[in-house]
């Protein structure tokens, strides 16, 4: 009988400490980040075009930040979200061709949570380096599925990567980088995670599914934008792109919506909702002048159109429900925010720029002291405080009652005035100090943390008459490779020396067969002859709601050169050709070395 008693006692105790464990446990985050979304693209926001129920519910069941700012656009505001920090001090000063990675030096919200025991993963877009170290799975995430560039071609079963490999998605983008991270949920929901989504629409290409484009291609829009009042104004970043471009943007938000639906029942029929945190935010305003509440200036531009987020955050019966929070905040606070509401122990090792918001969460009819927030973007520079605004070209504008920023209203509030440009200078001189605007850092190659290096068109540069497919980088290809001069080159570093398995993807014409091609770096040389032809047309246009700015795609083909030996150090990596049989050579889209 004791004996009894004794194995129930130690069952009852194995049940009390679980569920003492479980109780304190930390709480799984899920960050949503959209693309190219404006304040004003949500129902819940006064949109009465757009019906958007998901994220209105969490909302309502949550916290929305009023007044939020981001970057004007994609990698900075991402930098900023993933480090805590100004997007200048962590390196990044453009959105391709190398300038969109993030020094190494940076410590990732990923990072930080990977190291308190979390599992983490992002699917989506990621737009801050594409090659090892700067990859998603060497900055502290231990899945990712998506693309790491910025433009992207298509997005109906678009080619992708996952963990570094090149994959083939599986339907519309949105919906595809949702089942990826309905999954990751289902296989970590007895542990805490940390999943970003940061979502690729609605960033051009126009593309959304006929069941949400059908409910607004013939839709007579009941609110539309401000083009009119700022005309003549070039910062103001107006882009007038009409009413077909609207709509489909705001189709892809209800896309977005019913995605961010997905996610939340996944957590409640789970009985994980109560245990995990949601933030939804965009990176940027609006890709085009849809209605934004009066505001001026869109995507590109430092003036409160450009900047504005929406932001909520939700933890379903942990936090306040339906509150809304007027004082002003950034990107930048995301991650000393969601150290403190996790209750993890994590000090980061950089000095964060951002304020943790727990406060204001909390707390009602606080003394929360009035702050700056900088708008910072190709030289321009725009200051926020609570009720004004300083742009770029020094006019003063009152928030509260202008939101067109029509009325300079720096005589009226000279102590405002004086104290806001000695701000701003104070920030040239304190952050901007930190701007690598003339870097040219290599591209990295054979990172023994990554077995496969992706090197792709984008970040080439191409001699002769080889040109790329588009003025936009990020998706785009090489073509008319028409002499044997010609070359496309890359500043590069091998980080670990080793052999290389190499493949070329590519297309060229059945005349090109025989043509023969040499990749060289440094005292390492490999060629192959072509002798496959492959000349397929490009597509996208037929999926596009409007008329596009990037590369239309098409599909290309592996070429296998063989073994490269490489050894570490800095070169140039050269590709050429030896000897052309046809027209033109091929057609260049990615080169990718995996280690053997």
């Amino acid at each position: 009988m004791f004996r009894l008693l004794l194995i129930l006692f130690s069952l009852l105790s194995i049940i009390f400490c679980e569920s003492n464990s479980n109780s304190n446990s930390y709480p799984n985050i899920i960050l949503i980040l959209t693309d190219d979304q404006g304040w004003g693209d949500l129902s819940s926001n006064g949109n009465r075009d757009i019906n958007t129920p998901n994220i209105d519910k969490i909302a309502s069941s949550g916290v929305k930040f009023d007044r939020f700012f981001v970057s004007p656009v994609c990698s900075p505001t991402r930098a900023e979200i993933l480090t805590g920090r100004h997007h200048v001090r962590t390196g990044v000063y453009d959105v391709s061709r190398g300038g969109e990675r993030m020094d190494l030096d940076e410590e990732t919200i990923a990072d930080i949570f990977k190291a308190s025991g979390y599992k983490t993963a992002a699917f989506g877009k990621w737009h801050n380096g594409m090659q090892a170290p700067y990859h998603p799975n060497t900055r502290g995430f231990d899945e990712f599925y998506g693309f790491c560039s910025g433009h992207w071609g298509n997005y109906f079963n678009p080619v992708l990567e996952k963990n570094g490999k090149i994959v083939k998605g599986k339907g519309f983008i949105t919906d595809d980088l949702t089942n990826q991270g309905i999954e990751f949920i289902k296989k970590n929901a007895n542990n805490p995670f940390f999943l970003f989504m940061p979502y690729n629409t609605p960033h051009s290409p126009m593309q959304v599914p006929e069941k949400y484009w059908n409910k607004f291609k013939n839709k007579a829009l009941i609110q539309k934008g401000t083009v009119e009042i700022h005309s003549n104004d070039k910062e103001s970043g107006i882009n007038n792109k009409g009413d077909a471009h609207t709509k489909a943007a705001l189709a892809m938000c209800e896309n977005i919506d019913w995605n961010v639906g997905r996610l939340v029942n996944t957590l409640e029929s789970l009985d994980i909702d109560e245990n995990t945190i949601i933030i939804y935010l965009s990176d940027n305003g609006p890709n085009g002048n849809r209605w934004n509440d009066k505001m001026k200036g869109i995507k590109g531009s430092t003036d409160e159109g450009g900047v504005r987020s929406p932001m909520i955050i939700s933890w379903k019966d942990n936090i306040p429900k339906g509150k809304k929070v007027k004082e002003i905040a950034s990107g930048i606070d995301l991650l000393p925010t969601l150290i403190s509401l996790s209750g993890i122990k994590a000090k980061p090792k950089n000095e964060l720029d951002g304020k943790d918001l727990k406060e204001l969460i909390f707390k009602n009819n606080i003394n929360w002291p009035d702050r700056y927030i900088y708008n910072y973007w190709r030289g321009r520079l725009s200051v926020r405080s609570q009720n004004f605004r300083l742009d770029n070209q020094n006019n003063l504008y009152d928030m509260n009652n202008d939101p067109s920023q029509l009325k300079n209203v720096s005589s009226n509030y000279i102590e405002i005035f004086e104290a806001m440009k000695e701000a701003k200078s104070k920030w040239e001189k304190e952050v901007l100090i930190d701007l690598k605007n003339n870097e040219k850092r290599a591209f990295i190659i054979g990172h023994p943390s990554l077995r496969y290096t992706q090197i792709p068109a984008r970040d080439a540069t191409a001699s002769g008459s080889i040109k790329r497919s588009n003025y936009y980088p990020n998706c785009s290809y090489m073509t008319n490779w028409i002499n044997t001069e010609d070359s496309i080159k890359w500043e590069a570093e091998v980080a670990e020396a080793g052999k290389f398995e190499v493949i070329i993807y590519y297309t060229c014409a059945k005349d090109a067969i025989g043509s023969e091609i040499e990749l060289s770096f440094k005292d390492s040389k490999i060629s192959k002859k072509i002798t496959k032809y492959y000349d397929p047309k490009e597509y996208g246009m037929e999926n596009d709601r409007v008329e596009r700015i990037e590369s239309y795609v098409k599909d290309f083909i592996p070429l296998n050169m063989g073994t490269f030996d490489l050894k570490k150090g800095k070169g140039t990596l050269k590709l050429k050709a030896l000897q052309k049989t046809g027209k033109e050579v091929l057609d260049f889209r990615l080169l990718m070395l995996k280690r053997i």
